[in-house]
């Protein structure tokens, strides 16, 4: 099918069966009816997209423990641009949300430096601040995949809701490195939050010298309680248990720290029975939104075809899509700013005759790396292997109009 320019996509879609050309208003906009005045503290989304929500995560080995543990998914289907309302973010912690007074908060950092402090937040503050649009993923989004193991009826929001994407702002962790200095020994870092699971991660110190940040705010707010207020570590690309919220501590060391995250959890099983570990980069990958599982086409006619695309090694290239199951490809626009490490947004104009599709998309970063098939990935790495899964996502349309995930 010869693509579309979207000048000749917005002329014809007006022109197509069931779309009609907007009507002029009944009642002059100076008489209607007024609503009451504006005093809500903080502002609220409009009555009629109160659906358009936060969910506990679906599928199996992910009911709470306690009460304590768990997580949230960010709506994507519903959601337009590429940030995330700080509200639809979504959510994973292991052991509650601590209530931290910022005023008693500090953070140590120690070990292998030839000065150790202890930081107030007011004393970090008074470094240089930043705001820099990076994804956050946890790394078990779309583990369903690799194990084969999903339902035709899950949505967008089902399948790869542990992503979000913000501005987030505070002071790059060189900075705050340079005032403690470091030993020529230091390779590794542990990251640990003032959580009741002390969540700890050991990262490379290369990695803490070139785009870390240590934040407290998002999307020009202070950080939500569930997102670390009032201080957390934020490694752009990284997968997002390793920027660790709440954190209270930085240790330095010659060898990395083996805890319980990264050793019996957080690694990755191999065919041969080893297991892989300090995967911490997120891989190339895309996901079409709209249309996507749960959504219904409507009659035939034009639509648009829309969705991210991210990648934890630079910038999103290239998107492509597919309408017939990956016989034939078409290459999507992206939407500026495209940004390192952060959420694209790809968008392709697409006539629906009515008939059955199945819809694909397959992304390539500014290193090559070109998003896989799941036969692909599960070739490379075995159906075992729970993290990091990128395969390419399939919604199948039904002659009805209605969507669903292609198992």
């Amino acid at each position: 099918m010869p693509r579309l320019s979207r000048r000749a996509f917005a002329a014809s879609a007006f022109a197509a069966p069931g779309i009609a050309a907007a009507q002029p208003l009944a009642v002059p906009p100076g008489m209607l009816a007024q609503g009451g005045p504006v005093d809500v503290p903080y502002g609220q989304p409009a009555a009629t997209e109160a659906g358009v929500k936060r969910r506990p995560r679906a599928g199996p080995g992910y009911a709470p423990l306690l009460g304590t543990a768990g997580s949230s998914l960010t709506p994507l289907g519903d959601l337009d641009g590429t940030i995330t309302p700080n509200g639809l973010h979504f959510i994973r912690h292991h052991a509650g949300v601590p209530a931290i007074a910022p005023e008693q908060h500090r953070l140590v950092v120690h070990g292998l430096v030839d000065r150790p402090l202890v930081f107030t937040m007011d004393q970090l503050r008074r470094f240089p601040t930043v705001s820099r649009l990076h994804f956050l993923e946890c790394s078990g989004n779309t583990p369903f995949y690799q194990q084969a193991r999903i339902r035709p009826d899950w949505t967008v929001q089902d399948t790869h809701g542990l992503l979000s994407c913000a501005e987030w702002t505070g002071v790059r962790l060189a900075d705050v490195l340079a005032e403690v200095g470091l030993k020529p020994g230091a390779r590794w870092m542990l990251a640990e939050g003032a959580d009741a699971a002390a969540m700890t991660r050991s990262i490379p110190v290369a990695k803490a010298l070139d785009d870390a940040m240590l934040a407290w705010g998002q999307n020009g707010e202070a950080l939500r309680p569930e997102q670390g207020y009032p201080l957390r570590l934020f490694l752009p690309g990284y997968e997002g248990n390793t920027s660790v919220k709440w954190l209270r501590r930085l240790k330095f060391a010659e060898s990395p720290f083996m805890t319980r995250e990264e050793t019996s959890k957080y690694t990755g099983l191999m065919p041969d029975g080893t297991a892989r570990q300090f995967n911490f980069t997120m891989e190339v990958k895309s996901v079409i939104t709209r249309p996507s599982g749960g959504q219904s086409m409507g009659p035939p006619g034009f639509r648009e075809i829309t969705g991210l695309a991210w990648t934890g090694r630079g910038t999103i290239r290239r998107v492509e899509v597919s309408t017939d199951g990956g016989a034939t490809w078409q290459d999507a626009a992206l939407q500026e700013p495209v940004l390192s490490k952060c959420l694209t947004r790809f968008r392709l104009p697409w006539r629906w005759e009515g008939g059955p599709a199945v819809l694909l998309s397959r992304a390539t970063d500014s290193t090559g790396d070109v998003q896989p098939t799941r036969d692909a990935l599960v070739a490379e790495t075995g159906p075992n292997f729970v993290y990091h899964c990128n395969a390419i996502t399939a919604w199948r349309v039904a002659p009805s109009g209605e969507v669903t995930l292609a198992v």
